[in-house]
C-alpha cells in the first residue's frame, strides 16, 4: 500500500544575523514525512532542532527552499494566511504549556476554535471531548494553578487537538516534567498518533523519548543525519 506524504523539505536554508556573524540554524535541510509517521528530531542544545520545529509549522519562514504540507508551499504563503493555516492543520504543544492562567482548562482548549470562527456550542462540545481524551475530563472548570505539571501538559494536549489537526508538533514536551509524568505524555501522544492517525513531530534532546518514536532523526549545526 503507498504512503503519503504529509511533509516535504527540500533544500531548506535558515539564517539568522548575530551582530557581524551569520549562524546557520537549517542548512540544506531536506527530508519527508509520511501520513500518521509518529517521528523525533534531535539534537543538542542549539543544533537547529527547534528552528526547525517552527519552520515546518509555520511559525518561521526559510530564506530559501521549499515548505509542502499536504502538497501546498507554505514557504510562499502570506503572513495573514499563514495563521490560519497554522490554527486548521497544525496542533502545538510547548514545554511551557502556554496556557492562560485566568482561564479554565475547558476555555484554555476552546480558544483555538474562537479563532476558527467555530460556534461557541460547537466550541464547548469539542474542548470537552479533547479534554476526556487526554484523561482530564473531571478536570473542566479547573485552573492551571490547580493542575499538576503533568495536568497541564494535558490540556495543552488537548488544546492541540481542538481543530482537528493533521499534524501536531511537539517542542520539548517533557522539558518542565519529571521522568515519570514526562512519560505518561508521550504515551498519551503516541496512543493519539496511532489511534487518530495524526502526525506526530517531538522534538527533544532527551533520547529515551525519542527512542519511542518510529523514526528518529538527529540534527546538528543545521545538519540532519538519519538515526533509524
Amino acid at each position: 500500500m503507498p504512503t503519503e506524504t504529509i511533509i516535504q523539505l527540500k533544500n531548506i536554508k535558515r539564517t539568522y544575523k548575530l551582530g557581524d556573524e551569520v549562524l546557520n540554524a537549517l542548512d540544506d535541510v531536506s527530508f519527508s514525512v509520511t501520513k500518521g509517521e509518529f517521528m523525533a528530531i534531535t539534537g543538542p542544545s542549539g543544533s537547529g532542532k527547534s528552528t526547525l520545529a517552527n519552520v515546518i509549522g509555520g511559525l518561521d519562514t526559510p530564506n530559501s527552499g521549499t515548505v509542502l504540507i499536504d502538497g501546498q508551499d507554505i514557504s510562499q504563503v502570506r503572513d495573514s494566511k499563514l495563521s490560519g493555516y497554522r490554527n486548521e492543520h497544525i496542533g502545538f504543544v510547548f514545554q511551557s504549556f502556554n496556557l492562560q492562567g485566568h482561564e479554565t482548562a475547558l476555555e484554555n482548549v476552546m480558544m483555538p476554535m474562537v479563532f476558527a470562527h467555530k460556534k461557541r456550542k460547537d466550541r464547548r462540545a469539542r474542548a470537552k471531548e479533547c479534554l476526556e481524551a487526554v484523561g482530564l475530563g473531571d478536570r473542566l472548570k479547573h485552573k492551571p494553578s490547580q493542575l499538576s505539571g503533568g495536568q497541564r501538559q494535558r490540556v495543552a494536549i488537548a488544546r492541540a487537538l481542538a481543530n482537528n489537526p493533521s499534524i501536531i508538533i511537539a517542542d520539548e514536551p517533557t522539558g518542565n516534567l519529571d521522568s515519570a509524568k514526562g512519560l505518561e505524555i508521550i504515551t498519551l501522544l503516541k496512543k493519539l498518533n496511532k489511534e487518530q492517525g495524526i502526525t506526530l513531530l517531538i522534538i527533544t534532546h532527551d533520547m529515551s523519548v525519542a527512542k519511542l518514536a518510529g523514526r528518529v532523526i538527529e540534527i546538528h549545526d543545521g545538519h540532519l543525519t538519519e538515526r533509524r
